[in-house]
């Protein structure tokens, strides 16, 4: 399944696709100067990703809080809460898959860094279970990541560093794809921008960054010079993301738009001279009435725990791709045919439970499935039936249940094998061999699956039986099941 998403137009007008699952296996580097585009370019990418993976922005300008009026992202002003409260209401993110904006406006350089670098390392530490997919958008990266000590403390200056590193060097095995966008690659680490697969570079002047970004897009040096005439919103484009070879793409339009926009020019009034200038100019101030009754105060920011309550409710994602729900046979009939999709590919054997359950949520969401009910626990326990071969028909079979009873009781990794063990029992169908039990628990190695129904049947699991000629049966004392007998593979670690 490719999702791809639509970044404007490149060479003859056609159109420039990104594709979101390379993204996030290699994630993007954008540069650009003041005014070239940058933040229109990421917004596009928000919006059109936001059907399908999860986002999370730090926003040093408080430029993408807009995304929640239409996307529903949750915002978090990075000034209202303490480090200890910012690092909660990141772990919260991630366990609960909201896509969130952390706006960094009022605070100083230092505390920004010290705010980001918090929620960053909390994403970064959440628990296995929550390694969802998400991308991580970081705007003006200069400022969290510095090639070189500035005015901040050395203290605040490394967190932030250490934060970014492991973002863009060890936040992909984590789920975390980072999106990193810069006004000036010299003043970016190059440790940081360098783990980035993807580049999209906009308009900049100075040789030294220019001479960086030719290098990132392998280009010769004197073609660098085109660089310096790109246009506003045209960006060099080069990644496996996005194209082999350099091109240059325009970023099409945007739904939304930020806070702040470019100044425009206006018609200046008549001004006054003279010493009607001179009036307006020096006139004593006036006194103002002192009001009959003190202006409100503002209300307070809401509490650390308001807004983790605020996070933690589910959000519809009906509301994003307004579709029609559907009923109860319907969709069943649609989980049990993507859980079959995805165990049918290949490689979805060695992937990660979290990883499948974000690839099983946009494929519900492409069959029109927009709330498939299920949450990560009651997906894996569907994902070991699916590999066991029961997306349907013999999973509702009244005799499977005492299976599938016992199979809840044992540890995520074994219950496909004793499904799977429990559906050829009961078929009266040839034991299953090493590979097959292999592919279901995720292993290439045979050695390691032999030891696990080694293992098994030292818990009375399994009744291991092997004849004269080698072939093997499998029983299931606690339900008095047993497999037809079958060669084992014999060969492979």
């Amino acid at each position: 399944m490719t999702v791809t998403i639509d970044m404007g137009t490149g060479a003859g007008g056609a159109p420039a696709l990104m594709e979101l699952e390379e993204l996030l296996a290699t994630r993007l580097l954008v540069q650009g100067n003041s005014g070239s585009g940058k933040s229109h370019l990421l917004r596009r990418l928000l919006e059109g990703a936001a059907p399908w993976v999860q986002q999370i922005v730090v926003d040093p300008e408080g430029d993408f809080v807009t995304l929640s009026d239409r996307y529903g992202h949750s915002v978090v002003e990075g000034a209202d809460y303490s480090e200890a409260e910012i690092r909660r209401i990141a772990a919260r993110i991630r366990e609960h898959r909201v896509s969130a904006v952390l706006s960094l406006e009022g605070l100083d350089a230092e505390a920004q860094m010290r705010c980001a670098a918090a929620f960053l390392m909390a994403l970064f530490d959440a628990p296995r279970d929550h390694w969802y997919p998400a991308l991580v958008v970081v705007d003006e990266a200069q400022l969290f990541a510095p090639a070189v000590a500035g005015e901040v403390a050395d203290d605040a200056r490394r967190a932030s560093l250490g934060a970014m590193t492991n973002l863009m060097c060890r936040g992909r095995k984590r789920g975390l794809a980072g999106v990193i966008a810069t006004q000036r690659l010299a003043k970016l680490a190059k440790n940081v921008a360098a783990e980035a697969s993807n580049f999209l570079m906009g308009r900049t002047f100075l040789d030294i960054d220019m001479a960086r970004a030719a290098d990132l897009l392998g280009m010769e040096r004197r073609q660098a010079e085109q660089i310096r005439d790109l246009e506003r919103g045209q960006f060099l484009a080069l990644g496996p993301a996005l194209c082999r070879r350099p091109l240059s793409i325009r970023i099409g339009p945007v739904e939304t738009s930020a806070r702040t926009s470019s100044p425009k020019l206006l018609d200046m009034p008549a001004a006054p001279t003279g010493e009607d200038a001179q009036m307006l100019l020096f006139a004593a101030a006036p006194v103002e009435p002192r009001p009959a009754t003190p202006a409100p105060p503002p209300p307070p920011p809401a509490s650390a725990d308001d807004l983790i309550r605020e996070i933690a409710r589910p959000l519809p994602m009906s509301s994003l791709l307004d579709r029609p729900q559907v009923s109860g046979a319907e969709r069943e009939k649609i989980i049990s045919t993507v859980l079959g999709e995805i165990v049918a590919e290949p490689d979805s054997a060695y992937r990660s439970p979290a990883v499948l359950f974000q690839d099983f949520g946009v494929r519900c969401r492409m069959h029109g499935l927009a709330d498939t009910g299920h949450d990560l626990a009651r997906f894996r326990s569907r994902l070991s039936m699916a590999r066991a071969g029961l997306t349907g028909g013999i999973a509702d079979d009244a005799r499977f249940a005492p299976a599938a009873e016992i199979a809840r009781g044992l540890e995520e990794g074994m219950q496909g094998i004793y499904l799977l063990l429990a559906r050829a029992a009961l078929d009266g169908a040839p034991c299953p061999d090493d590979a097959e039990i292999a592919a279901v628990y995720g292993t290439h190695s045979l050695g390691r699956v032999r030891r696990l129904l080694a293992y098994l049947q030292t818990q009375g699991l399994l009744a291991i039986h092997t004849d004269m000629r080698g072939d093997r049966r499998i029983g299931l004392p606690a339900l008095g099941w047993i497999t037809a007998a079958a060669a084992p593979t014999t060969t492979g670690e």
